[in-house]
């Protein structure tokens, strides 16, 4: 047995995938079943997508309508004779629990996960006419719910699986009170959250005539599951009771709620309160749950705050002449949609809007002699039903909220209507309206934020404000409209952003102005008020600026601060669009230094301290140079013209110039190879006043061998300034010693220049010549000739004929007689040792000549077999030379060898002499001369 997938059921919610605003709000569709009905249906149960049908033959169908396949067929423990047809299902909202009842009074219980009802011995004649099950929603056992019996008892039940065969379903069973009107037709229990009192619920009774609601404390002993937790609440509180009279005896009675939100994310799920309707003799009572004040108090607001729908006003019927008549069939059931009451009339389905009672469906579903069952909702699917005694149809809702927006429009719900308009056209509309409502009860303010989402044209909505003199309704209007502008529309963006501005500082100065005066701007507003008003405006502006900067012009935003005289806000504008330049410029011609330097210690870009360095360096030079020597990246050559400015004006030592830390810094820490910095500090210490160079020598002496400073612009700074130590170092580093010498002894620097004389130690010759040019500056400045000679002691090559031709004539040669005996002494050394060398030289050259005579009466011996190391012939064949090491060559073959190894001036001379001699051009002596050089040549090349 199964539904068919193709139809029914399946088809029904395929229908919303269709255009959603091509379909009517409701439709009902058979569901088609694919499986063979024994018997009628007596009654029906739908909850969480499981679908129970019991039959008249008292068995029991459960359908997962997420898999219509899947049927669990049931039967009762005993036969339909011995416990009558089944009268009523009970189903829990989780489909989890179904208490079943049947017409002699026997009560069953079937758990999901049980295929064999259980009776409920406790509850054994009990005729249970309605069930509130726990507002917790247990699975694994129902746990504390409320049950209605038709004598107007009202039980406390807890029932829970049993696994044990002699374990009871029914855990207890407690009486809690009995209505007088008759059965129970209604019964609802819900918790009322309040975080002081969380275990407060609220308790709704239906009867035929009256409608109870009960609200308090509940028991905490109930827990566990073993005594009542609802006593308390019925022995304690008193019920709010809503009333009827004129009943009729057949008119239906019942009470439904709404089913939960459609989805977390859905407009209904925004208002959590939940919806009751009561069904009575006179139409339908229904309102909203509220929870709060979860006080007894609460009944009489909900009751105050309901409204009720008469059967008159449903629709008439038609006759079968076709004229309408009026409505005399009483509602046999009612269901609550999210906005809907759906009513079940005889054989038509009736839904009407609950908010404005509009009828929005009105359909004969039901063939004649139909016999309904009633209307059925998932509360938590979201899925409305109508069973027959042989059919199932489902209601269809699809887009139930399309005109929700329109009814809150209507009773000026601007707010509501606003939340369930949907896409820009319906959303306008409300905002519009809400707007023009607001406008003429005076609230400017509030129809400014509205008219800002509209598209009333913008003219119109300033116009409005601007001759009701509502400037801050007009700012607020312009900073909502600003937003609603796409980007691309420039034009529109800049005008609105420059006529706030010009808002805002009309309304800071006129709130400035009030504080000075003290004046009160209002009946309201006291100057302590305005002070707060007007940090908050400030605020504003600084967020509006922050947000919409890109929409304003520079210039005219300038231009406009300006002119309002507001120098906190001119120059956060400035810092908002990264202006720093205006911000540094504006302090600088104020020459507020140090607002100059806060705003420039949060500045990366080096330009900024190029730029301005010039004229802070002269009136807050320590602090700025502090600034710079934070910032590695910055080029100090750029920083030049500033330094030398400021040292152009400086008064004080050179160790407390600025220009000088700076430079130093650059040198030392960051290892700056710049020429233009080093020549810079070399100006800055040449030029200083002071006769003190030991700074500049220091620097000059830590350079070395190879400085980064010209040398030649060093030497002319220092030849200018007079720096002598300075110029002698220099000219030493560039190796002219000459002049340093000559520099120095100009000046009467003994020291400095015989320091320099000793430096060229690689060059004697020059070394001796710069101590003759000391020597001769000493003899001519020393009073005495013995001063001037212990002097000269200190260079080791001057001599005392070196230094004669220096001293005056009228010096008698008693005043350096003992350095003249000295050098003579000397000299008669040198001769002896020059004399002992000579003779060893003639020995050596004696020796010499003996081993070349010598040499006349060597021979080598050659063996018969010896072979030419060239050619491998015998050596004997022919003419050979023989070698002091015993290498033999042939002549011939030592020639060619030799010729392929010598240059080409000897290889030419050794072919002349082989061609002459070959070929008998030279005889007698001329001949052996000629052989003799040639076995030279030929000999000394090998």
């Amino acid at each position: 047995m199964a539904l068919d997938p193709s139809n029914g059921y399946v088809a029904a919610r395929g229908l919303q995938d269709l255009d959603e605003n091509a379909l009517p709000i409701f439709n009902v569709e058979k569901v088609s079943l694919q499986f063979a009905i024994a018997s009628d249906f007596v009654a029906a149960q739908v909850a969480n997508n499981v679908l129970v049908l019991a039959l008249s033959n008292g068995r029991i169908l459960r359908i997962d309508l997420d898999n219509p396949a899947d049927i669990d067929d049931i039967d009762l423990p005993k036969k339909t004779s011995e416990v009558g047809v089944i009268r009523r299902m009970f189903l829990d909202p989780t489909a989890s629990h179904l208490i079943i009842c049947t017409a002699l009074g026997e009560n069953y219980y079937l758990h999901t996960q049980s295929r064999q009802p259980r009776p409920l011995s406790r509850l054994r004649g009990v005729s249970i006419e309605a069930i509130a099950w726990n507002p917790a929603l247990p699975t694994t056992s129902t746990r504390e719910i409320l049950i209605g019996a038709s004598d107007g008892n009202i039980y406390e039940a807890y029932i829970e699986t049993a696994t044990e065969f002699y374990r009871k379903e029914d855990k207890y069973l407690k009486s809690l009170q009995k209505i007088p009107d008759g059965p129970i037709t209604g019964l609802w229990v819900d918790a009322v959250s309040d975080v002081r009192k969380p275990d407060v619920r609220r308790v709704m009774i239906a009867s035929q005539n009256r409608l109870l609601h009960l609200v308090g404390k509940i028991g905490r002993s109930g827990h566990d599951g073993g005594a009542s937790i609802f006593t308390k609440l019925f022995e304690t509180e008193q019920p709010t009771v809503h009333e009827i009279s004129r009943i009729s005896a057949t008119a239906t009675s019942s009470l439904v709620v709404s089913p939960d939100a459609p989805d977390s994310t859905s407009l209904e799920s925004l208002t959590p309160d939940r919806i009751f309707a009561w069904l009575s003799s006179q139409g339908v009572f229904y309102g909203r749950l509220v929870t709060t004040p979860a006080t007894p108090d609460l009944g009489n607001k909900v009751f105050d705050e309901a409204k009720l729908l008469p059967r008159s006003q449903l629709p008439a019927s038609e006759s079968s002449t076709g004229r309408k008549k009026p409505v005399q069939d009483s509602v046999d059931s009612i269901v609550l949609t999210q906005w809907h009451i759906v009513h079940l009339v005889g054989r038509r389905v009736i839904a009407i809007n609950r908010l404005d009672d509009r009828v929005v469906y009105d359909q004969v579903v039901l063939d004649p002699g139909q016999e309904a069952l009633g209307l059925y909702a998932d509360q938590q699917k979201n899925t409305f039903w109508l069973f027959t005694t042989q059919e199932i149809f489902e209601i269809v809702v699809t887009d139930e909220d399309r005109d929700v927006w329109k009814v809150m429009l209507k009773t000026e719900h601007f707010d509501a209507a606003l939340r369930y308009a949907r896409g820009p056209a319906q959303k306008d509309a409300v905002a519009t309206a809400s707007g023009d409502y607001l406008v003429s009860k005076g609230s400017f303010i509030e129809a400014a934020g509205v008219y800002g989402k509209s598209s009333k044209p913008f003219e119109q909505v300033a116009l409005i404000f601007v001759d009701n003199d509502q400037q801050d309704a007009l700012r607020k209007y312009l900073l909502t409209k600003i937003g609603t502008y796409k980007k691309s529309s420039i034009m529109q963006r800049i005008m609105i952003a420059s006529w706030l501005i010009e808002i805002f500082m009309s309304k800071l100065n006129s709130l400035d102005d009030t504080i000075i005066t003290k004046a009160e701007l209002s009946e309201t507003l006291n100057p302590e008020q305005t002070k707060n008003q007007l940090e908050t405006i400030r605020t504003e502006f600084q967020e509006f600026v922050k947000k919409f900067k890109s929409d304003l012009d520079r210039r005219t935003t300038y231009d406009i601060i300006s002119s309002h005289g507001r120098e906190e806000e001119l120059l956060f504008f400035a810092s908002a669009v990264n202006d720093y330049n205006y911000v540094l410029g504006y302090w600088m011609q104020r020459e507020r230094w140090k607002d100059v330097l806060d705003v420039l210690k949060k500045q990366t870009e080096p330009e900024m301290f190029y730029r301005y360095s010039s004229g802070l360096i002269t009136h807050v030079a320590t602090d700025l140079v502090e600034i710079l020597m934070r910032h590695d990246d910055l080029k100090p050559r750029n920083l030049i013209p500033a330094l030398l400015n400021y040292d152009r004006n400086f008064q004080g030592p050179l160790s407390q110039n600025q220009a000088v830390r700076y430079l130093l810094h650059v040198i030392n820490q960051l290892d700056s190879t710049d020429a233009a910095v080093h020549n810079t500090l070399i100006s800055i210490y040449a030029s200083h006043p002071s006769k003190d160079e030991s700074a500049l020598l220091s620097y000059l002496e830590a350079q070395g061998d190879e400085p980064s400073f010209d040398s030649d612009f060093a030497l002319r700074l220092c030849i200018q300034h007079s720096r002598v130590q300075s110029c002698v170092h220099i000219y030493s580093t560039m190796g002219q010693y000459l002049q340093a010498v000559e520099l120095a002894l100009e000046h009467s620097e003994i020291d400095l220049a015989s320091l320099v004389a000793d430096r060229p130690l690689s060059n004697p010759a020059l070394r001796k010549k710069l101590w003759l040019a000391v020597a001769k500056k000493v003899i001519s400045q020393s009073n005495g000739i013995k001063t001037a000679i212990e002097f000269l002691k200190r260079c080791d090559l001057l001599k005392i004929e070196d230094l004669i031709p220096f001293f005056p004539d009228f010096v008698v040669i008693d005043d350096f007689k003992e350095e003249i005996c000295a050098a003579l002494e000397d000299y008669s050394r040198n001769i002896d040792a020059l004399k002992k060398e000579m003779d060893e030289s003639a020995q050596t050259a004696t020796n010499i000549k003996i081993d070349i005579a010598a040499l006349d009466h060597r021979y080598a011996i050659v063996e018969p077999g010896e072979k030419c190391y060239i050619c491998g012939l015998p050596l004997l064949s022919r003419q050979f030379f023989v070698f002091p090491c015993q290498h033999a060559f042939h002549s011939d073959c030592l020639g060619r060898k030799v010729m392929e190894q010598v240059g080409l001036g000897k290889g030419k001379r050794i072919r002349e002499l082989q061609g002459q001699i070959s070929k008998g051009l030279l005889a007698g002596a001329k001949r052996e001369r000629a052989i003799a050089e040639l076995d030279g040549l030929v000999a000394s090349a090998w």
